[in-house]
């Protein structure tokens, strides 16, 4: 496309490269970080100081669905009271506050609250509640950080977590309905509470090193841990994202429609937080990116035009096809938006051409993607994209204040990626066995992941991921697999019939995948859209099995070696298990725990037969 980008103040590309003698890099932005914000709440006080009456959240409620609003201003004053609420029962730095809830209005006033009371919250995937059958995650981190209290959006719907929960002791608070034999204390009497002074002084007691949030991630073990979040940690990650891309004080306020969890790094720090810090608006967004729930975003963007809009890339398939079958949904999309952002995994060239084809439709202009790189630990974003790119994949550049080693694996090119800045986490709650780990000898924390130049010549071309460095494995003629990238080439390969993937083939001659399929978008490619088929039917339908064949057979003939080869795949019928640990709270596979648990269709992949696809 020769059509130009949306013109946006982007951060320059001045980065340095100190090269050592053993060939690590350090690579870091010349930029000096900026000054940021002592705490998450000064973003708040602000807001409401100089636009009370500007919108802040809004969510559908009720029977009609209809849009219940609050404004900078009226949360400042609801925020205001429930943490003097909680200033009386004692909350405080050794009182976290635990939330089980889907994103919500109240989610959003309770964070502010527990915060300005300097009261950890503790976010907890819904995952953990409502999908799980014996809770065993949801056990493990209330013990782990035993909280004051735990907020319930809706009392029935969590009722079975609670029951398996010892809540003696603890302050339980609900908004919609009360849980099942459990005594709870509604939430419009925390919102009752008369704010007094003891608010304003327990504000100015916010340090830097306040621990803001508890937010959990899922190890190679399957069972979650506690990343410490500071004050200091969540609020200079904002400002770095500020300085990527600079708002000018002619640009609208920012709007976005939101789904993305809170209870998630990147949705509730960089997303709702980040939007907070600009003043912007956010319309919570009930919505997925999932068949039958993508709906309820679309009718949304019907009604709202966004500044700016991130999904996974399984979003974007279902937002392009959307958009264009409805000329009046993407002009209301396109109309005020500015910048388009994916993560979770690499966005698909066809999908990034065809929504570029869009906007310059519906603008003129081609809409920058963004995205970045990063995790639970750094708060969340290390790296982005601060420029208009026509490639897809990039993690970008090391954010102002952050500084990137690059350590060599032994493969040309390939590095093994470690960080340390203000954004990294200064531990693991309670587990200093696991914080002791996290650090090299030059205290850079190692993410385990890995990374390579676009240009080895010229790094401000950025990088581009390259797998978990502690997913790879060996075939028996002692070749590495790239887990993580053979893996996002081999889904983008067969789409849409795939969703994700385990590679397999350690100590063995080939590679192998046991495939976790899309079946809503196999039995379109079956011709199944009846439902007439089983599953099992389904996923051996000729074409879902000609689709699989003829992917992988392209990305094996484009192939550089064996370890970039696939041979066999295995599409399994039962999805990612949460009780099993093969899946954690983001959505994300558990290679590891995945394996281990299917060891039996392992073999079966490889022993051969009439569900397994021979690929050429």
């Amino acid at each position: 496309m020769q059509v130009p980008f949306k013109p946006i103040d982007f951060l320059s590309r001045d980065v340095r490269a100190d090269r050592r003698p053993d060939g690590t890099i350090v690579l870091q932005s010349n930029h000096k970080l900026k000054p940021y914000e002592r705490h998450v709440p000064a973003f708040l006080a602000k807001w409401a100081a100089e636009a009370p009456d500007r919108l802040w959240l809004a969510q559908r409620r009720g029977p009609s669905r209809d849009w219940l609003k609050v404004t900078y201003g009226e949360a400042k004053k609801q925020v205001d009271s429930v943490t003097q609420a909680l200033l009386d029962r004692g909350f405080g730095p050794d009182r976290p506050v635990m939330i089980l809830s889907s994103n919500s209005i109240e989610f959003a006033l309770l964070t502010m609250a527990a915060m300005q009371a300097r009261a950890p919250v503790a976010p907890v995937s819904p995952a953990y509640s409502v999908m799980s059958r014996d809770h065993a995650k949801l056990k493990y981190v209330f013990d782990l950080v035993r909280p004051g209290m735990v907020f319930v959006q809706n009392g029935e719907i969590y009722g079975d977590a609670l029951a398996d929960l010892d809540l003696d002791g603890v302050l339980l608070v609900h908004v919609d309905k009360p849980p099942r034999e459990r005594q709870s204390l509604p939430w419009s009497e925390l919102v009752a509470t008369t704010a007094t002074d003891a608010v304003s002084r327990s504000i100015e007691r916010i340090e830097p090193k306040t621990v803001g949030k508890f937010l959990f991630t899922s190890g190679s073990t399957g069972m979650p841990k506690a990343v410490i979040n500071t004050q200091e940690m969540m609020c200079a990650n904002v400002a770095m994202g500020q300085m990527a891309r600079v708002r000018k004080a002619s640009d609208p306020v920012p709007v976005q429609l939101d789904w993305l969890p809170w209870n998630h790094t990147m949705g509730g720090n960089a997303t709702f937080q980040g939007n907070l810090a600009e003043g912007g608006t956010t319309w919570i967004d009930d919505g997925k990116p999932l068949p039958g729930l993508f709906e309820e975003t679309l009718r949304n963007l019907r009604e709202i035009s966004p500044t700016a809009f991130a999904n996974v890339p399984a979003g974007y398939a279902m937002l392009a096809t959307a958009l264009e079958n409805d000329e009046a949904l993407a002009q209301k999309f396109f109309g005020n938006l500015n910048s388009l952002a994916y993560g979770g995994a690499t966005l698909s060239s066809d999908l990034y051409e065809r929504m570029e084809r869009l906007a310059v439709k519906h603008t003129g202009y081609r809409v920058p993607f963004i995205t970045g790189w990063g995790s639970t630990e750094t708060a969340p974003t290390a790296t982005t994209v601060h420029w208009a790119s026509e490639r897809v994949g990039l993690v970008g550049l090391p954010f102002p204040g952050v500084q990137l080693k690059m350590v060599p694996t032994g493969e040309e090119g390939r590095y093994e990626l470690r960080l340390k800045s203000v954004i990294v986490t200064p531990g693991y709650h309670k587990r200093p066995d696991l914080t002791a780990q996290m650090f090299d000898e030059e205290g850079f924390y190692q993410i385990g992941d890995a990374g390579r130049f676009v240009d080895p010549a010229d790094p401000s071309q950025g990088l581009v991921f390259d797998g978990r460095v502690v997913e790879d494995f060996k075939l028996s003629s002692g070749t590495f697999v790239l887990v993580g990238t053979l893996r996002s080439t081999a889904v983008a390969a067969v789409s849409p019939v795939l969703q994700d993937a385990v590679v397999c083939g350690q100590d063995r001659d080939h590679v192998g995948l046991l495939g976790f399929p899309n079946l809503a978008a196999c039995r379109r490619v079956a011709g199944d859209d009846n439902l007439q088929l089983s599953t099992a039917e389904v996923l051996s339908h000729p074409a879902v099995v000609a689709t699989v064949k003829e992917g992988l057979a392209r990305m094996n003939a484009e192939a550089k070696g064996s370890s970039m080869r696939v041979r066999r795949v295995l599409l399994m019928e039962e999805p990612p298990s949460v009780d099993g640990h093969e899946i954690t709270d983001k959505g994300y596979i558990n290679q590891r725990a995945t394996l281990e648990r299917r060891k039996a269709l392992v073999e079966t992949l490889y022993a051969g037969g009439p569900d397994v696809i021979e690929i050429n």
